[in-house]
């Protein structure tokens, strides 16, 4: 599943007309980075939720033939229904076995074909990739004690930052109804009391792409170039 519902207000003016998933960088939206990785990484099944004009996502993508994909939309109403509440709702579409979770505003090298091996533990109920504090997130999220996922309030351990790329299974959701808008950090919390969520840290390439200025720094590393991101 990726996340594509975000309205992207930090990234205004630009998603004033465009949807972020659909900002270029490199010479590719971003959505369609992960499309092309998720796809060479041997995924076919796609579930993209939206919200902020979503009918652009819809008309860009199509049914994901382009790609070698098989994309299904999860529409969700005007402000969108936050993360947890987005997975939520989209569970009938995503089947009863973990599944991929990928942040749309986010561009990163890691190998989509690891998440096959964090599927595979039977003691677990997520797990999350996390990279090193970014300057504009300085404090991080989580750390890690092994691979088990800890608070970084509750440890004196490097604390790292959530990279926006998970592995979840459906029962981590099964308690929020259809329709709730709901953040995923209180599940995530929740599991982390419950030991039931584990991490991996990655050390390669890997942008919030949160800015335009942070947009524009990717989209020039990306083309070697010095041109301004361009929309769709």
């Amino acid at each position: 599943m990726i996340l594509a519902a975000g309205r992207g207000e930090r990234l205004r003016p630009l998603t004033d007309t465009t949807p972020k998933p659909l900002l270029h960088a490199g010479g590719k939206a971003l959505i369609v980075w992960h499309l092309q990785r998720l796809a060479a990484a041997g995924w076919r099944e796609i579930v993209i939720n939206h919200a902020h004009l979503g009918e652009q996502i819809e008309a860009a993508l199509g049914d994901g033939s382009a790609f070698g994909l098989n994309i299904a939309y999860s529409r969700e109403p005007a402000g969108a229904l936050e993360t947890a509440g987005g997975i939520a709702a989209a569970l009938p579409m995503l089947g009863e076995q973990p599944f991929l979770v990928v942040n749309s505003d986010i561009w990163c090298d890691w190998d989509f074909a690891r998440a096959h091996l964090a599927a595979q533990a039977l003691d677990r109920h997520a797990h999350l990739l996390l990279v090193d504090n970014p300057p504009h997130h300085p404090a991080g999220d989580f750390c890690l004690a092994g691979e088990t996922l800890l608070s970084a309030a509750d440890t004196l351990s490097e604390a790292l930052t959530y990279a926006g790329i998970g592995v979840f299974w459906p029962d981590f959701f099964a308690s929020i109804p259809a329709g709730t808008v709901m953040k995923l950090r209180p599940l995530l919390d929740e599991g982390i009391a419950r030991r039931i969520i584990s991490g991996e840290r990655h050390h390669g390439r890997w942008v919030d792409v949160g800015t335009p200025e942070r947009l524009a720094a990717l989209d020039m590393e990306l083309a070697g170039t010095h041109a301004s991101p361009t929309l769709l």
